[in-house]
């Protein structure tokens, strides 16, 4: 079983409170991915309160995104008209929740022969989920398509999937 994960496809990353050109422009490229796609596809959906300038995150970037039921916080309409599993919310860079969903899947359902993640942004929650999943599932080759991911700014993008590519998750050029 092939897995595709989709990070963070939502309004406040692609042109909302924390959007960029870049990320508006892998919109059409992970529809495509998702519609071609051989396997089980799960996404994640980036959940915050109206705390969240009270939060750590919050502090370290004084923006408020993704707040739970605004219209920034949904997974953009022509990405989530595709996907067949409710998005995994989660409140911090990294999902624990995904990285063991898919352990047991791995043990208890079937087994995993690669994980690819596409999504938002690669130097923060794709890159978090990314290791996550590594450290989760060692043994399950976990790759990342560079041409459907866009960092908070291309030099971002690139130092992550430099780093990605030291720690064995293959990047899809």
């Amino acid at each position: 079983m092939n897995v595709l994960v989709v990070v963070d496809m939502q309004n406040d990353f692609i042109d909302g409170a924390l959007g960029t050109a870049e990320a508006a422009a892998i919109v059409p490229r992970v529809a495509e991915k998702i519609r071609n796609f051989e396997g089980l596809v799960l996404a994640t959906r980036d959940t915050h309160h109206p705390d969240y300038m009270e939060t750590q995150e919050g502090r370290n970037l004084p923006v408020p995104h993704c707040i739970e039921g605004e219209d920034g916080w949904q997974i953009r309409p022509e990405i989530a008209g595709l996907l067949e599993e409710l998005p995994i919310d989660k409140p911090t860079f990294g999902s624990t929740a995904l990285a063991s969903y898919l352990e047991t899947y791995d043990e208890e359902i079937e087994p995993i022969d690669s994980v690819t993640l596409v999504g938002l942004c690669t130097d923060i929650c794709v890159i978090s989920n990314a290791m996550l999943i590594k450290a989760f599932l060692p043994e399950v080759p976990v790759c990342v398509d560079a041409s459907c991911c866009a960092g908070v700014t291309p030099e971002a993008h690139e130092r992550a999937l430099a780093a990605m590519e030291s720690c064995q998750i293959h990047v899809i050029r």
